[in-house]
């Protein structure tokens, strides 16, 4: 049964990607993947892993749900800022195209937990690999040649969102952004809660704990811009060891501003 977590962000994600006024094909993906038990099971072991026996953060439903939220928050601020995604660039798809891989990506990237930290985004192709074939049969039942590329660009998605691959396509990119944006102190209120002693990866719960709100809006000078307020300097941490690590090497950059602040200090600007 999902939480009511999860259902306030499935809410959240078929009000938006209803509100684009597409054809309806990218709302049809999005309701296949928050109903199918496959996926729900998948992601909720892969949360245990990572909670329970390798001491992380949350890299369940919620965060893949919340990076599939971020991801359509700012697809929805660069299309109204005119940018055109790679699919549209390319001549090869459609806005509702890249739309649909960006949501099958964020709603995968983090399935491979379930088989361990270390290139967990590798061994997230392959366990979304056949999820995403009967995904797609389902939605583009009428094109094999859209079924082909959006599988590739969704792939590219969920490999490239640690930033330690290159990736050619602006979808993968936001992919990678928003990804690094799930960091607020929701993610870590579990791992902290069985915390007994250090272990590696603790940095990341704590500093985590200490990020009060990354909010995505649009910028002054760029169509994407983030903030993240914090409580204490330890959230630092997750600003320059992830967030800003993954911006840097995301084909999203040149369109993001990012700052933060801490407390009621000045605020500092990144990008």
């Amino acid at each position: 049964m999902k939480s009511t977590r999860e259902l306030s962000v499935d809410n959240k994600l078929m009000e938006m990607v209803g509100g684009f006024g597409l054809s309806g094909k990218a709302v049809a993906a999005l309701k296949l993947m928050l109903d199918d038990e496959e996926i729900q099971a998948s992601q909720e072991y892969a949360n245990v892993v990572s909670i329970v026996r390798l001491g992380y953060n949350d890299h369940g439903p919620v965060h893949m749900r919340t990076v599939a939220l971020n991801s359509v928050i700012m697809f929805d601020l660069l299309r109204k800022a005119g940018i055109k995604t790679s699919l549209e660039k390319d001549g090869c798809g459609d806005f509702e195209d890249s739309l649909t891989a960006v949501l099958i990506a964020s709603m995968f990237h983090d399935l491979g937990m379930g088989m361990g930290r270390h290139n967990h985004e590798l061994h997230s192709t392959v366990l979304a690999m056949p999820i995403i074939d009967r995904l797609l049969a389902k939605v583009y039942d009428d094109s094999l040649n859209k079924r082909v590329m959006i599988r590739a660009l969704a792939l590219e998605g969920i490999a490239g969102h640690m930033g330690s691959i290159s990736i050619s396509s602006l979808e993968a990119g936001v992919v990678q952004v928003a990804d690094g944006c799930d960091m607020t102190k929701g993610r870590a209120r579990i791992p902290i809660s069985l915390l007994h002693t250090p272990r590696v990866g603790h940095i990341h719960q704590y500093s985590a704990n200490s990020i009060e709100e990354v909010r995505i809006s649009a910028g002054a000078e760029k169509p994407v811009r983030v903030d993240v307020h914090m409580s204490s300097e330890v959230g630092l941490f997750q600003v320059e060891e992830v967030l800003l690590h993954k911006i840097a090497n995301s084909t999203a950059k040149p369109h993001i501003e990012l700052y933060a602040k801490v407390r009621d200090d000045e605020e500092k600007r990144y990008l």
